[in-house]
């Protein structure tokens, strides 16, 4: 990350660097006053440097006056280019043409020697440096002022690089819904209350990771602040490290109104180094610090004041629609209603996905075309919504439709209502109020059991095309970890990701997750309950469609069927089935020649092989220059069959070729 620049009016940038040099020549009259050249320039008007970035520094670190005057003494020779002569001169026969704290001492009005301490401002605040060689007595050694407090006593503003390169990009400003805008009044209150190492640590938890920072950004903003993110992953765990990074921090925040949020969203609490790393800088001290996470965690001995962050109501959501869109929402008419009652979008998101609309129509557009820009701003919802989830999941390509789905009848029509739920939730669970009588349980669930290849996936991805959605395939038996609490870790990320989206989630392989429990015989089986229970708490209060799948049925705990909307069994397709199969599963575009689909149904395999049989016999037909034949189908089942272990049986095949 390149590090912040600010730039300051060019009038005040003008007069500081004036006053700056006028202090500079001031300690240039010390030196050469004691070479013997002149008398010293005594400053007898101390108010002209208020408002000045040296005042800053001298006030925000406690600076003496004598401290003071060996910053400028570093500063004139970055500066000035007579400071090396004057140095030499007023350390005559030492030949050193560099500060040095005999300088200092001998030179400079108010000498004290605890300035040279560790402990003290200028070394403790890294504000100068010292270079020697070994064995170099501390007086004789050469001083030089850090790079960042040279720039920001010119009036030039940017933050360490040894800071920057751990920090995330800052995010804009955006106003929080009115119900967050409560919350940001009390963190403003809390920070209000206490001062300098008193300042508490203000926790945000819950909520998505977009309004945690929204909230950040805009307390910050009422207390003249700058908000700075670092993940507690980043942070070095090296204790040498970490003491130099809180040391420069602290500078930062003196030199520029900073706060840090430190997003411990991720942190693993089994990393007990990460977390001393995370509890040592809160307790630091001396700076704000906002901590996110996704639930109250940390408890360092700095006092804690703690916000969680509830989901925006969707009547508030479209109150923040109409507000980004302007007059232009009047042309959605109903829109907006389908829109909250989908996305779970925070204030910045929402701003986002107008702005990418904005760009992409015209304003005749709004006007003659409502049905373009609803669809174009949907879109745009599913793209904002996508940033968390695709790191996370696999995001799947729907275009199917109910034609391409083969299915008995009964099985076809509980879909189609799982598809009226969803599309009609907002109506049911807002507008009628269902959602006020039950909180809990308003999701979506389901559970599609059956063989592999017998259409799961398939009727999935036509639900989520339907429901012009993005459906999301998470293997179970990918985030099983056998690490106790790391299949929660993972899931949670999966559905706080996915919260904003309410996309659809294809939990596969759910088998190896929800086997029947047994007798807990140890720890590990009773977490694995736990987190049994957790997936099927989340997927009941998840706002979208959250499906189940697995090929073996029975082996899943009957107890956990009831907490499940729906349960679909898919079945091995009969020869109808399969007939009907074979007629849809070529494109319209794609040639074929004498296919007998009576014959091909005699094959018996499920839906997805005939899908793979298909297109094997399509690439031998294009092998051949020639349409898709009977003898392609032929070669390609009998590689198909050999890929799953099925025997090819004249029963099935006689009389293809």
């Amino acid at each position: 990350m390149k590090p912040t620049v600010e730039r300051p009016a060019r009038g005040w940038l003008e007069e500081n660097q004036a006053l700056l040099m006028r202090e500079v020549r001031r300690v240039a009259s010390a030196l050469d006053a004691h070479a013997g050249h002149e008398r010293p320039t005594v400053d007898e008007d101390r108010d002209a440097y208020a408002g000045s970035a040296l005042e800053s520094v001298v006030a925000g670190f406690g600076l003496s006056d004598f401290e003071r005057d060996i910053l400028l003494l570093c500063a004139g020779i970055e500066l000035d280019a007579r400071f090396p002569a004057l140095c030499a001169a007023a350390q005559a026969g030492a030949g050193r043409p560099y500060p040095t704290f005999g300088l200092a001492l001998a030179a400079l009005a108010g000498a004290h020697w605890s300035a040279l301490s560790p402990l003290e401002p200028l070394r403790r605040w890294r504000l100068i440096e010292i270079t020697a060689p070994a064995g170099t007595a501390l007086t004789q050694a050469s001083l030089r002022i850090d790079e960042r407090v040279l720039h920001h006593l010119t009036g030039i503003g940017h933050l360490d690089e040894r800071v920057s390169v751990l920090l995330e990009p800052s995010m804009p400003v955006t106003q929080p819904a009115a119900s967050q805008r409560r919350l940001v009044s009390r963190m403003v209150a809390a920070w209000t209350v206490g001062t300098g190492a008193l300042t508490p640590v203000i926790q945000i938890w819950g909520g998505t990771l977009s309004d945690q920072r929204c909230l950040a950004t805009a307390a910050c903003a009422e207390v003249g602040l700058s908000l700075r993110t670092l993940s507690a992953e980043s942070l070095p765990q090296d204790p040498r490290e970490l003491a130099a990074f809180i040391d420069l921090w602290f500078r930062e925040a003196v030199l520029t109104p900073l706060c840090l949020l430190i997003d411990c969203s991720d942190l693993d609490l089994v990393d007990r180094s990460r977390v001393a790393a995370v509890a040592r800088v809160l307790d630091a001290g001396g700076f704000p610090i906002i901590v996110t996470d996704r639930e109250p965690r940390i408890a360092p001995r700095r006092t804690v004041v703690s916000f969680e962050v509830q989901p925006i109501a969707p009547a508030e959501q479209r109150e923040l629609w109409k507000h980004e869109l302007g007059e232009s929402s009047q042309v959605l008419n109903g829109h907006l209603n389908q829109l909250v009652s989908q996305f779970n979008l925070s204030p910045p998101r929402i701003k986002a996905a107008c702005a990418d609309v904005g760009a992409l129509l015209s304003a005749a557009d709004w006007k003659r075309h409502p049905e373009a820009v609803s669809a174009a701003i949907w879109e745009a919802c599913r793209a904002q919504a996508r940033l968390p989830l695709d790191g996370l999941a696999q995001r799947v390509r729907t275009d199917a439709s109910w034609e391409d789905l083969v299915l008995p009848i009964a099985q076809t029509e509980v879909l189609r209502e799982i598809e009226i739920q969803v599309r009609h939730r907002f109506t049911v669970y807002e507008e009628w109020g269902f959602a006020g009588r039950a909180g809990r349980g308003l999701g979506i669930t389901a559970l599609f059991a059956g063989p592999s290849g017998t259409g799961k996936t398939l009727a999935a991805e036509v639900l989520a095309n339907r429901l012009h959605l993005d459906l999301y395939r998470i293997d179970l038996s990918q985030v099983v970890n056998k690490y106790i609490g790391e299949t929660e870790k993972n899931l949670r990320r999966v559905f706080d990701a996915a919260q904003q989206a309410g996309a659809c989630l294809l939990f596969d392989e759910a088998d190896t997750l929800f086997g029947r429990r047994s007798e807990v015989k140890d720890s590990h089986d009773r977490y694995a309950n736990i987190e049994v229970g957790y997936l099927l708490q989340r997927m009941e209060a998840y706002r979208g469609l959250a499906i189940l799948t697995t090929n073996a049925k029975e082996s899943l705990d009957t107890a956990f069927h009831r907490r499940l909307r729906f349960v679909i069994d898919f079945p091995f397709p009969d020869a109808a089935l399969r007939v009907q199969i074979w007629r849809r599963i070529f494109p319209p575009v794609a040639p074929t020649d004498g296919l007998d689909l009576a014959k091909l149904a005699r094959l018996d395999v499920a839906g997805g092989n005939i899908r793979n049989i298909a297109l094997q016999a399509a690439f031998f037909a294009a092998d051949d220059g020639a349409a898709v034949g009977m003898r392609h189908l032929l070669r390609a089942a009998g590689s198909e069959c050999a890929k799953i272990g099925k025997p090819l049986t004249p029963a099935e095949v006689g009389g293809w070729v």
